[in-house]
């Protein structure tokens, strides 16, 4: 016996799903998830700032937040914002304090913690989800646009949650020209078939040309710049490289410092397009500071600071030409 939802009939496997999730429910051990469109995750719970307040909320409000911001307010972020994880990404509960968890990040490597970036972020904005967690086996519906829309209806007309590129959702019925997807705690939702990709699973993900990873970045270009951001409304420079990577199924180390030890060795004089270029500090010889991805004649494409927008740029015409570090490639 197959279920009816909203005139559609979804398939009979999810028939069974009410007895399994109170299965799921009734384990004192179950995942939690990420609940906002976007979480910024802090270096403390003292770390955010009065104006940081849409990003603290649930649901959040990412375009209110950073539009709001100076490029000297953004520059504030540097030290207290470490990073941010998308709607639906699993996280490892570390340390609670009052209505802030320390939590780990699991898709994001870092030498920092084996379990995932670390950090801290208001409980309300993550979520404990037994259904959630079931459907994890279920195909996956990756979002391809800089951002995408989440709707209450299958007419796509009323709009529920502004999603970010490479927000990964599982799928529960494929319609025409639409998706119904599940989220962590609000039910299903409908999205636009032509707003996503659909996957078995992230093994699937077919592996990409460097003209792919390219394409997805160009995407980008003009989107302002934002400490810690890893996603369509804002990135930093790692974060930039570390999704455009991930969304075709390759997962490197999310900062660039980390980016710049994993990976394959490139001379300068042997870069090809795709390869992630280095920049450090005391001509190229210090600490590395930012990161970018060679797209061919001596040009690379970046985030590069709170003052700017994913660009193009030769690096030889640039601020960067004399702090070249190194290369790594991560296509075979």
């Amino acid at each position: 016996m197959a279920l009816t939802l909203t005139g559609f009939m979804l398939p009979a496997a999810f028939a069974g799903e009410a007895e399994a999730m109170q299965g799921a429910a009734d384990s004192k051990d179950y995942s939690h998830y990420v609940d906002v469109s976007v979480l910024s995750v802090w270096a403390s719970p003292e770390a955010p700032r009065n104006m940081d307040a849409p990003a603290l909320q649930n649901p959040v409000q990412p375009r209110q937040w950073t539009e709001s911001m100076s490029a000297a307010d953004k520059r504030g972020l540097l030290g207290n914002l470490d990073t941010q994880a998308l709607y639906g990404m699993e996280v490892e509960v570390l340390q609670e304090e009052g209505n802030w968890a320390k939590i780990a990040v699991e898709e994001q490597q870092t030498p920092k913690l084996a379990a995932g970036y670390p950090g801290w972020v208001p409980k309300e904005q993550i979520t404990e989800s037994p259904r959630f967690e079931l459907l994890q086996h279920a195909e996956t519906a990756q979002v391809t646009d800089p951002t995408a829309f989440l709707y209450d209806d299958r007419s796509l007309e009323t709009k529920s949650l502004e999603i970010s590129f490479n927000t990964r959702l599982p799928v529960v019925f494929e319609g025409e020209n639409k998706l119904l997807v599940a989220t962590p705690s609000d039910g299903n939702k409908w999205i636009d078939s032509g707003d996503v990709t659909v996957y078995e699973d992230e093994s699937t993900i077919p592996e990409p040309e460097a003209s792919d990873l390219q394409a997805t970045a160009e995407q980008f270009m003009n989107l302002p710049y934002l400490w810690a951001g890893t996603s369509g409304f804002g990135f930093d420079c790692s974060g930039f490289t570390h999704t455009i990577y991930k969304a075709h199924g390759i997962n490197i180390p999310r900062d660039s410092k980390d980016q710049a030890r994993s990976g394959t060795a490139v001379e300068r004089s042997n870069l090809q397009k795709g390869d992630l270029v280095f920049f450090a500090y005391n001509g190229g010889t210090g600490n590395i500071h930012h990161v970018g991805m060679y797209i061919g004649d001596g040009r690379m494409i970046h985030s590069p600071n709170s003052d700017s927008t994913v660009e193009k740029v030769t690096i030889a015409a640039s601020e960067y030409a004399g702090s070249f570090h190194n290369a790594r490639r991560y296509l075979d």
